[in-house]
This record gives structure tokens, sequence and C-alpha cells, in this order.
């Protein structure tokens, strides 16, 4: 049986939900250009100074794209369109290559955020009372907060435990018979691999709900089968107001559903800019419909992925659905001439038996030529030629590369890193 939290806005007509985006898209240009002066002048260059300027949403693409730059020069509140002293709450991201991004939230916005993830709880069949483990940082990153304020929404039992102390994580999803795991699939690896070391089950855990980073599907197949749960790909970003507001799969598993009552969603061509045909790759851009702090009208995500398919999904639901995420465009690596994304390591690697989810790719430069390594840990079964022939296969080049034993490589207890670069001259 379909659950949904929100069937009326879930499962609304193609035409419902096209005159809902003209509508919005229209109150949403007359607040921007009310309330900040950098869309102001952004607009006014191309000569666009009224709402009815622009039309209806067939002209969307002749708008400027926004790109993570534009946050970071108007940093950190130069986008925002509310008053400082009607901001609640903000998240922002590492600001590892520069000035981070920063998103404050309006009372409305957290409610909007809470909706969305609450609509992605109760797709993946949870039901009020279900205990859930959020297991993502409650900080400046935006997972724990966005997690939490959805499973409030959704009348769930939370359990906060934050990133970190793994073997706590166990405990206490065995004391309180959690049923739903959130937090980044590299972390479930984790718990899987404490949980043996201290001999625990979790009967009760059902569900995963993984986000902010990219899984192959032999991963998810693997998770699910060793934990014994449904997992699901949720997706959502600091620009777009967090995790799950650009929404997440359903228990078809047949794409990730947008919830395109609130957002916007185009595939460009990365190089050109311009959009290409349904079922083609390229870069997702955003535009957010109902956010007020700081609404972001063709953001440039850098997600590579593409539409799968606009017609009603089997579980019901009418918006429209796009494939996982590749990879990014500047995570794309170059070696020896060939371009492959880390995921495609992850998906091959997989396929060997005995081989483990831990990895590592280790781009070396040597006197300014690229070659990689790629580290994986597998059973004494696997040998390195093994992994070697398999790689070449599937990726038209042969790196080099170790076999560890279980447990050798470091570990992260959050996010996993998966690409490391070294620089040496012979």
């Amino acid at each position: 049986m379909t659950h949904y939290f929100n069937s009326l806005a879930e499962t609304m007509s193609a035409d419902e939900l096209k005159s809902h985006q003209n509508r919005r898209f229209l109150e949403l240009l007359r607040w921007v250009l009310s309330r900040n002066d950098y869309y102001r002048n952004r607009f006014s260059a191309l000569g666009l100074t009224q709402p009815d300027d622009f039309g209806t949403l067939e002209h969307l693409s002749e708008l400027p794209t926004l790109c993570k730059e534009d946050f970071r020069q108007t940093y950190p509140l130069g986008m925002c369109c509310v008053d400082k002293e009607e901001i609640r709450e903000m998240h922002m991201s590492s600001g590892s290559t520069g000035s981070p991004v920063v998103m404050p939230y309006h009372e409305t916005d957290i409610d909007q955020w809470a909706e969305c993830m609450a609509r992605c709880y109760v797709m993946a069949g949870t039901v009020p009372g279900n205990p859930v483990q959020i297991t993502p940082s409650f900080g400046l990153f935006n997972g724990g907060f966005g997690m939490y304020h959805g499973a409030r929404k959704a009348g769930l039992f939370v359990i906060p435990t934050g990133s970190g102390n793994t073997e706590r994580q166990v405990r206490l999803a065995k004391d309180f018979d959690t049923k739903i795991l959130c937090g980044v699939v590299s972390y479930a690896i984790r718990i899987l691999e404490v949980m043996r070391a201290m001999e625990i089950e979790l009967p009760h855990l059902k569900i995963g709900i993984f986000g902010a980073e990219s899984f192959s599907e032999g991963m998810r197949k693997r998770i699910e089968s060793e934990l014994g749960i449904e997992s699901f790909d949720i997706y959502g970003m600091t620009e777009t107001g967090g995790v799950g507001t650009l929404g997440m799969d359903c228990p078809c598993h047949a794409g990730i559903h947008v919830w395109e009552d609130h957002y916007l969603v185009e595939v460009l061509d990365p190089a050109t800019g311009k959009p290409v045909p349904d079922g083609q790759q390229g870069e997702i851009v955003v535009t957010s419909l109902t956010r007020l702090a700081l609404p972001v009208i063709r953001f440039r995500t850098g997600d590579l992925s593409k539409i799968v398919s606009r017609e009603k999904c089997d579980c019901g639901r009418t918006h429209l659905r796009i494939a996982p995420i590749v990879g990014r465009t500047d995570d794309m690596l170059i070696v020896k001439g060939v371009n492959f994304f880390p995921k495609q390591v992850e998906h091959a690697l997989l396929e060997i038996p005995g081989v483990l989810p831990h990895y590592q790719i280790v781009i070396e430069e040597i006197d300014g030529v690229r070659d990689v390594r790629i580290n994986v840990e597998a059973d004494e079964t696997v040998t390195g030629y093994m992994v070697e022939k398999h790689l070449k296969e599937r990726l038209g080049f042969s790196p080099k590369g170790d076999v560890f034993k279980p447990g050798e490589l470091p570990r992260q207890e959050g996010k996993a890193q998966r690409v490391f670069y070294t620089t040496r001259e012979q």
C-alpha cells in the first residue's frame, strides 16, 4: 500500500503542477526583485526589471544561471531576501575552496524543509512513532538538522546520535529498536563492521536513508543484503535548503522523485549551458519556488544526472524522476587519456567476488605526468591481477594498486574520502 505525507501535492496532475509552477515562479520573481539588490542588478543588466518582462516558465532558460561563486562573492548574506531579524536558522558548506556557502532560513523555510523531508520519510515506509537514528552531525552542515526537522514533522521517534562513536551508535540502535538509519552510505558500512565486531544484530532496522555522497547500485545491494534493509537515495544540498529538499527515490527505485511543487529542475550541457533532451546526461540546474530567505534561480549544482521519466510512477506520484547522481562536473578524473568518475570505479570493484566496499583512488603526479593507483580491501581469494584485469575491462586502462586485508585501510566516521592526490619529482 502506498503512503503519502501530502497526497494532494505528491499526486497532482501535470496541468495542476504546471499551473502551480507558473504562479509560484512569478511570485518568486516579484519577491527577489523587491527584496534583493544582487538579483535586481543581475536581471536589470538583461533589461528585465519587472516580473512581466519574464513571461512564463517557457522563458526560464533566458535568465542567467547562478553558481557557488555567486554565494561566495556575496558572503555572508548578500543574496538574502529577508531582514536579518527574520532569520531563524542558518547552515553552510565547509568553504574548503573559498568563502563558505551560507543558507539562511526564515521560519517558513524551515517548515518547507520539514515538509520535503517528511515526504521522503513517509515515502520510505515510515509511520508515526517509528524510531529514526540520525547519524549526521548537528552543526553547520545541514544533514542532522534536516533529518531532525523532517522526522518531527512526520511524527517519528528521534534518536539524535549525531556522528562518531560507532559502538555507541550500534548499542543505541539495539536498545531503542531503531527502524530507520539516516546518514551517508559509507558510514552504514562502518556500522556494519562494528556490529560484526560486537556480535550484535539489529533485527528492527528496516530502512536506510542515505545522502551527501553518490553510491553505485552495487554498493546499494551490498548494504541492503548485509544490513537487511531497504535503502533510499535522498537528494538535496546547502544551496537548495538542505537534505531532502529536492527529493528521493520511492520503493519502486525507478529514479529520484523531485518535489516539483517546490523546485524546478533543468538538465543542461555542462559545456554549452544549453538544455539536453530527456534521457541524456547533463548538469542539474535548480530553481527554488517556495523559499523566502534565499531562493535560488537557475543554480548550477555541478551534479550530473538525467531525466528518467515525466510520467506517473507506479507509486502514484506524478513528479518527474531523475537518475541517481553519477558524479560532479568537477570530480571527473582524467588519467592516461581516459575519463572516469569515482562511482564507476566503485561499481567495477564491487562486481569482483570477495572485494569489500573499502577502497582508495590515489592520483599520483610524477614530474607532471598523472597515474592512478587503486587500493582495495578484499578476502584472501582476490589477487591484484584479478582487480587490475577487471578494471581494465571496465575502465579501459590498467591501474596500479594493492589488495589489503579487511580492516587495513583507514576509516572515516562520516563521509568517506575516496580520492587522494600525491605529487612528487623523480
